[in-house]
């Protein structure tokens, strides 16, 4: 335990630079008596000037490895690029520096495990990963009556997840964007992430995938930007997974279908909660085909069969990533359990890892699936853009 936590932000971008104006424009819903910003880290040097204008005097380093050393921190967040994710983590970890990690925890799930046997390894370091949405009460919400059984066991689960639009100068911004070898895919891995944890946070881990994609889809970019995913939970229960970032309009629609009714989240802010008053197996069985055909026809009171509710939610901007913040220092100074404990973030790059190999070798794949064989399968598509080195 530590009085407060010095926290340091390597990558002064537009998500750092976020984080960052928290702490700027001291942010009453920050608890600083908890966490201060005490350094920040980029390796552009345009960077050092914006930092010294925003927040003047404050500790500059154009390498992370001298903030780690430096003394000044002792918890760091990192927003930067997805392959630097692991090894900026394992050097704070081994240093005995706090972690709070971007999304995705990597790009592969065998440097994930690196990060999370460096954790376990260093007990006396925290390690969370930043998933806001987590944090959404409507989602928690869903969790909660998921966990208590609301709508019935698992039947099945279908996200819909396309308002990721991105015109080519998107793309056209860095050459590491949209690369097998700079970023580690498409949206599964850019835009998605958070989405993918909370499929598998909210309904479980899948035990097998099916997916296929298009690479490059009205984009000049040779990376995934539209997939559709089905995914087999056992049991019997199914779902399906799609998103894409060629759809100007886009839908977000969250339907989870039980035994006993379902729930549905439209836009990421109303929910509507179907509960039947007995089982749908119970009413199949013994409904008189009189009654169904008075259903069929609107004739029989809906009242009777199930209830509808609706619920819509609100956040103001900024609650969710300071909420996440906030619970990292309490966490480290009072113990309090985190929202997002580091090592669940390997969930949602195994999805994705799963979704590409799925594709790439054209047939269903367990989720728990060979790690090896996805990394010789990334490291020839890498070898194929030119542009940077295999991993690892």
């Amino acid at each position: 335990m530590v009085e407060k936590v010095k926290l340091g932000i390597i990558g002064y971008g537009a998500e750092g630079g976020m984080y960052a104006n928290f702490f700027k424009t001291k942010d009453e819903r920050v608890k600083s008596d908890l966490v201060e910003l005490v350094a920040i880290c980029d390796n552009d040097p345009a960077k050092k000037d914006k930092v010294a204008e925003d927040f003047p005097g404050m500790p500059f380093f154009d390498n992370y490895l001298d903030l780690l050393e430096s003394g000044l921190v002792n918890a760091i967040v990192t927003t930067v690029p997805h392959y630097e994710h692991v090894g900026m983590g394992i050097d704070a970890l081994e240093r005995g520096i706090h972690l709070l990690g971007e999304k995705p925890a990597g790009v592969y799930t065998k440097e994930v495990l690196r990060l999370i046997e460096t954790a376990e390894q260093n007990p006396e370091t925290t390690f969370a990963i930043f998933f806001n949405q987590r944090t959404n009460p409507l989602y928690r919400r869903v969790k909660e009556l998921m966990e208590a059984g609301a709508i019935g066991e698992l039947q099945r689960a279908t996200w819909f997840i396309t308002t990721w639009w991105r015109p080519q100068g998107y793309y056209n911004q860095s050459n590491w964007r949209a690369t097998w070898g700079g970023e580690g895919g498409g949206v599964l891995v850019n835009q998605a992430p958070h989405q993918l944890d909370l499929l598998q946070w909210i309904c479980g881990k899948p035990e097998k995938v099916f997916a296929k994609m298009t690479y490059g889809a009205g984009r000049d970019i040779v990376v995934e930007n539209e997939v559709n995913a089905l995914l087999d939970f056992g049991n019997g229960a199914t779902g399906s997974f799609i998103t894409c970032t060629n759809d100007l309009t886009g839908t977000d629609r969250l339907e989870i279908f039980g035994t006993k009714g379902k729930i549905i989240v439209e836009d990421s802010k109303k929910m509507t909660l179907t509960q039947l008053k007995k089982p749908e197996a119970e009413l199949s069985e013994n409904m008189a085909m009189e009654d169904v055909m008075k259903l069929f026809m609107g004739q029989l009171d809906a009242d009777e069969m199930y209830t509808v509710t609706t619920e819509e939610f609100t956040q103001a901007f900024g609650d969710q990533h300071i909420e996440v913040i906030n619970n990292f220092a309490s966490h480290i100074v009072k113990g309090t359990d985190l929202l997002a404990p580091g090592a669940e973030g390997i969930n949602g790059v195994r999805l994705a890892n799963a979704m590409h190999l799925s594709d790439w070798l054209g047939q269903e794949v367990a989720y728990n699936h060979d790690s090896d064989q996805y990394l010789e399968l990334l490291n020839e598509r890498i070898k194929e853009e030119g542009k940077f080195d295999t991993k690892a």
